[in-house]
């Protein structure tokens, strides 16, 4: 059987946060008070890299905004945040890792904490099929309504997610002869204890100490972009 390969997508397969982009963009165009929202999605963001975010809190902040716009113009609105702000972010480093793992015939997946409606296309910009998102609920008619549906898809939540997608497809994890996870950050390391190669890739301070003490490979894809 065909191993399976893991990715974290912010500060993992990109160089920034396309969470805390799209808040900055929307802020940025005029789509919402610049001042108030730039001040809270800040705030956030500061949490999420002390470790002390949130998830669901931040999730329906940034999904009530979300609510705020009928779904044509949020299509619009994103099709042109993918031009300015996450085509640019696409680098060489993060597609030819994503490479080796498709000319192996891995089972390819991105396992995210940011909400599928931001992070769909860009895991389609990357040729990856399957993503592991937060997912917005929505209305009879497709509209998100500002709330979450089940978990967050972030910690251990990544955990169950995961067992669940694979469980959807009649897998789990100890099916795969080798199984990969890469991600940057120490809140990830619920998912990357548990599978067989964990790879630290673009640390923070906490999980590279962590990467360190266990002997985990580390990678820095983007230091020569």
């Amino acid at each position: 059987m065909r191993n399976i390969a893991l990715f974290d997508l912010d500060h993992t397969l990109l160089p920034i946060d396309s969470d805390y982009e799209w808040g900055q963009f929307l802020a940025r165009t005029g789509a919402v008070d610049a001042n108030v929202f730039a001040r809270r999605n800040a705030e956030f963001f500061a949490q999420y890299q002390a470790g002390t975010l949130d998830p669901v809190e931040y999730l329906e902040f940034a999904l009530g905004t979300l609510a705020q716009f009928p779904s044509h113009q949020l299509d619009a609105m994103h099709q042109q945040f993918m031009h300015e702000v996450i085509h640019p972010a696409l680098l060489p480093a993060a597609r030819d890792l994503l490479q080796q793992h498709q000319d192996q015939q891995d089972l390819i997946a991105i396992i995210t904490a940011t909400n599928r409606f931001v992070t769909a296309p860009i895991a389609k910009a990357l040729g990856v099929e399957h993503l592991i998102a937060a997912e917005p609920e929505l209305d009879s008619h497709g509209k998100i309504t500002g709330k979450l549906l089940g978990i967050p898809t972030s910690g251990q939540g990544k955990v169950t997610h995961l067992h669940q997608w694979l469980a959807s497809q009649g897998k789990q994890l100890s099916d795969f002869p080798q199984s990969y996870f890469y991600s940057d950050s120490q809140n990830d390391i619920p998912l990357l204890s548990i599978v067989s190669h964990p790879v630290a890739t673009n640390p923070n301070n906490k999980l590279r100490a962590h990467a360190e003490q266990l002997g985990w490979p580390i990678i820095h894809l983007f230091d020569a972009q």
